[in-house]
């Protein structure tokens, strides 16, 4: 894959295969192409050359296996829907497009805003939510499509603690039931405790493979460059891993 942007190239040459079932992490500093990668898979982005395939099949024949939880700050917050006929949009694959949402789907719906955690809350319009409570509320969309695979564009990015340990909770679930998680994420003092598998990656990929191989201060310096401090807290967090800790 090779996209680039006004002819300036922000991934290139990426090659990757996510084998299913596991949590992967997709780490990088600001810039290195993360959110594109995702968008590039989901053809949200045009590519410059290259192919995905799912299952070896393009995109837009299995999108309904696929779930998408985008970056918060890409989604308009005041659009007039409540927490519940957000999560009913997750619902559209097994309703069909411009047909009313019956009560086994809605019921499906706030089974899922229960799931994380925010049961009572389907009537909130969703601009009177905090981050936290958003960003459940586009979780539990995701799990109402019951999608093999999920991308996640930084999911616990400016969620409290509460929130961060309810999306924890629910994709180990998902990671339980043989699901597939796409993640970027940004905090790596936490991708040896979360996550299976990484992906390094810095406009091309840096490494990508099980986290005790491939998550090393070594292939950690070549990604992110001279950014000594967050090197040497993700070193530290390796080490913690190491011992158990």
């Amino acid at each position: 894959m090779t996209v680039a942007y006004q002819r300036r190239p922000v991934l290139w040459d990426v090659d990757f295969d996510a084998p299913a079932g596991p949590m992967i992490a997709v780490v990088g500093p600001n810039g290195a192409g993360k959110s594109t990668f995702i968008k590039a898979c989901l053809g949200l982005v045009p590519m410059a050359s290259g192919r995905v395939e799912f299952w070896g099949r393009p995109h837009a024949s299995v999108r309904r296996r696929i779930g998408y939880v985008p970056q918060r700050e890409t989604v308009d917050w005041d659009f007039p829907v409540s927490a519940l006929d957000v999560v009913c949009m997750g619902r559209y694959r097994f309703i069909g497009w411009c047909r009313p949402v019956g009560k086994a789907h809605k019921d499906a719906a706030r089974a899922c805003l229960d799931r994380v955690g925010m049961a009572g809350f389907e009537g909130r319009q969703i601009s009177q939510l905090s981050g936290g409570q958003q960003q459940r509320v586009f979780l539990a969309r995701a799990l109402a499509q019951e999608a093999d695979l999920y991308f996640m564009d930084e999911p616990f990015a400016g969620v409290d603690a509460a929130t961060e340990r309810a999306i924890v909770e629910v994709l180990s679930e998902l990671r339980a039931a043989r699901r597939t998680i796409i993640c970027v994420h940004h905090d790596l003092q936490t991708v040896p405790r979360y996550f299976d598998r990484a992906l390094l990656l810095n406009m091309r990929v840096v490494a990508a493979g099980r986290v005790e191989d491939v998550f090393t201060p070594e292939n950690l310096r070549k990604t992110y460059g001279g950014k000594l401090t967050l090197l040497d807290q993700a070193s530290q967090a390796i080490a913690r891993a190491e011992r158990g800790g």
